[in-house]
């Protein structure tokens, strides 16, 4: 197909230099004819391209606004969780998809809402104990199961959602934010480290270090 585009595209140039109106009128019709076949044939691929290069690290750094928005998002969820007094564990993907995660979990692929997150941890939520990956600016899947971190040097009192936590920001380049059920409580993990104690201000601050890190 791409060969007989090029070659009618070839044939349509040479016409036109030659003033060979009749051919001109022939090869344009075909090139229509020729770019809409392309485009039906191979509209699956040409969907992949264009989501590849949505997501390359050029496009998202001068269209971040909406990453913005999914921050302040998960902002005001994680707020209204400890007021609540429930329990949360958010994965933002960056780069590496999360797609072996997502095998067994419910996929929701939604809009990211603050009122959305907080229902789906809402305790009454058979979602509510499981993780929620977020990644393009959609809540992709929840009650997601995490790995644990094996790291040795962990708090003993750190309950399964902190070790979830930690787990997944070691094997990937997310952001990861939870809210303690116990504590009412916000940390974040990313790379194997955590960020303790997180008040909102410096939760906006860190997810938008780290989140956009590597994407300038």
């Amino acid at each position: 197909m791409l060969i007989g585009l090029v070659v009618i595209f070839l044939l349509s140039f040479i016409a036109r230099t030659l003033n060979l109106q009749t051919v001109s009128w022939i090869m344009g019709h075909l090139q229509t004819a020729w770019v809409i076949a392309f485009v039906i044939i191979f509209q699956p691929e040409l969907r992949r391209i264009l989501i590849y290069i949505g997501q390359s690290q050029l496009i998202r750094t001068i269209f971040n606004e909406p990453k913005s928005k999914t921050i302040e998002a998960v902002i005001e969820a994680t707020q209204e969780l400890i007021r609540r007094k429930w329990g949360g564990l958010l994965v933002l993907g960056r780069e590496v998809r999360m797609k072996s995660f997502k095998e067994n979990a419910t996929t929701i692929n939604a809009e990211v809402s603050a009122s959305l997150i907080v229902s789906i941890f809402n305790p009454g939520s058979p979602l509510h104990d499981g993780a929620m990956i977020i990644q393009n600016d959609v809540i992709e899947a929840a009650g997601c199961i995490l790995p644990l971190s094996e790291n040795p040097d962990i708090e003993p009192l750190l309950g399964t959602r902190h070790r979830a936590a930690l787990g997944i920001s070691e094997e990937s380049d997310a952001v990861v934010v939870v809210v303690s059920e116990e504590t009412q409580r916000i940390a974040v993990a990313y790379e194997g480290i955590f960020y303790r104690n997180v008040d909102e201000d410096t939760l906006r601050s860190l997810l938008n270090q780290l989140f956009f890190v590597g994407n300038e």
